[in-house]
């Protein structure tokens, strides 16, 4: 059910939900924090599915701020609120403003927070500088950006080192979650030998690149270097340098990688590529600072070297 609220004010929005509850439309009690998404008009469609499909393993309140289609300097919000079948597991509510609320998010979206839950905010096309300053962001015990979707995806993971706080997350490390469990279980294979050198080869502007090259090198005390391949897609593959020989993973078509070490059968696994969805789940998992992001973030992305090639991805 979708209800839309024209020139409308947070609070009567939030009396509209109450009345819903009261009729026993929807029920907010077993609501475990608030999403706040800030987007833009053309993020909110997507950003909406991928919250709803997240609800069904964390049932939540999703609060979306975005800007007018028509900019104006006068005070105005259109509300829109989506139960049931339109809203997974959450209540969906979509604000469109204009005008001096656009620039007090925190103040318009307060009446709407869930009474004792945490807040996460989540921004699905890059993000700010700093979010932890963002006015959401001081609210918010989890602060997620995207900086796969930002123009510079490169320049803003570099200034978020620099911003970075404790509660900040990016989905592009979630993106490699899967990553890190394959590697990880490859090397507590015997031979037990250090690994010299690490490489990860992909996609030119996929920043996941740099955060699983960054966290090997933390991990593996090794230099790590990352090889940018414009035309590939995503993290297509990576070298493990050993002295026995190397361990190479081998993703060239996004689905499956293939794992070769010397002495052992080659082996193939599914590793598609995470959806957006995928990604946001693996972050609401957890409601605590992510030590190991913050670590990875702040010591190893400086020592990660980049090159780039022109060859074609298979």
């Amino acid at each position: 059910m979708i209800i839309d609220m024209p020139d409308t004010t947070t609070n009567k929005v939030s009396k509209r939900l109450a009345h819903l509850r009261d009729e026993g439309g929807a029920v907010a009690l077993g609501r475990v924090l608030t999403l706040v998404v800030v987007a833009e008009e053309a993020d909110i469609e997507a950003a909406v599915a991928a919250a709803n499909k997240a609800s069904h393993e964390h049932p939540c309140r999703v609060v979306v701020v975005a800007p007018l289609a028509t900019r104006s300097r006068t005070a105005r919000l259109d509300a829109q609120i989506r139960v049931g079948g339109d809203a997974g597991a959450s209540e969906v509510v979509v604000l469109r403003t204009a005008g001096p609320p656009l620039e007090h998010t925190d103040t318009l979206i307060m009446p709407l927070l869930l009474p004792d839950a945490p807040i996460v905010v989540w921004w699905p096309t890059g993000g700010p500088d700093e979010p932890a300053s963002h006015p959401v962001g001081t609210m918010a015990q989890r602060r997620i950006t995207d900086t796969t979707t930002a123009k510079d995806p490169v320049g803003m993971l570099g200034r978020l080192v620099e911003s970075y706080r404790p509660g900040d997350t990016d989905l592009a490390w979630a993106r490699i979650t899967l990553w890190r469990g394959l590697i990880a279980a490859a090397l507590e294979q015997p031979p037990y030998e250090p690994v010299t050198s690490v490489t990860v080869e992909g996609q030119s502007k996929h920043t996941s690149l740099d955060l699983l090259a960054a966290w090997l090198g933390v991990k593996l005390r090794c230099p790590s270097t990352v090889v940018r391949t414009p035309s590939s897609e995503a993290i297509i593959r990576v070298v493990l340098e050993r002295k026995s020989g190397p361990i190479v993973f081998d993703r060239p078509d996004g689905r499956t990688v293939t794992i070769t070490q010397p002495g052992k059968p080659e082996r193939r696994m599914a590793l598609p590529i995470r959806s957006l969805s995928e990604a946001l789940i693996e972050e609401l998992r957890r409601l605590d600072p992510d030590e190991i992001y913050g670590e990875v973030l702040t010591r190893g992305l400086s020592r990660v070297e980049t090159t780039t090639s022109r060859k074609k991805s298979a």
